[in-house]
């Protein structure tokens, strides 16, 4: 029996525990979980007169680190995800994203109190991919740095020498 190429990745990435709908902009989220994912950072970390956390790219951080440091939180992000969306259906009748900010927000306030897990893991997460540093892929064009009014950090070897 043969088996071609295609086949044999995508039955690998099911079997992996990846759903294969991922349009290749991210590494761990399908396109639908990274759209969630932005609303609900989006209303941890909104945007004022200073960008918030869409702008400053929170769900890309998030993102690229369930590939690499928070891998052990892969299952709770796949789980938390499917529950605030399921929460928004069976409250509203439409999916997290769909919903008007203050339906949000009365979705992620039952969030908080019936996944609690999630619900820290992605707030602790949206904070660091907010003020951490832009190189771990969050706090896109040092969003959060300029708000604080923070000097841009020199980058370790590439400082000026004197004399």
């Amino acid at each position: 029996m043969s088996i071609d190429r295609r086949t044999f990745v995508g039955a690998a990435l099911l079997a992996a525990g990846g759903t294969g709908c991922s349009s290749g902009k991210w590494r761990f989220f399908t396109d639908e979980e990274a759209r969630t994912v932005e609303a609900i950072c989006e209303q941890l970390i909104p945007a004022d007169r200073d960008p918030g956390a869409r702008d400053a790219g929170v769900v890309n951080y998030i993102d690229i680190q369930l590939t690499r440091h928070f891998k052990k939180h892969q299952n709770t992000y796949r789980r938390g995800i499917a529950g605030v969306d399921t929460a928004s259906r069976k409250k509203f009748g439409k999916r997290f994203v769909e919903l008007p900010a203050d339906s949000q927000i009365e979705v992620l306030n039952g969030t908080e109190e019936n996944s609690k897990t999630f619900f820290e893991l992605i707030l602790a997460h949206s904070r660091q991919g907010f003020y951490g540093d832009p190189r771990h892929g969050g706090n896109r064009n040092m969003a959060s740095w300029k708000m604080l009014g923070l000097p841009c950090p020199p980058v370790r070897g590439r400082e000026r020498y004197s004399g």
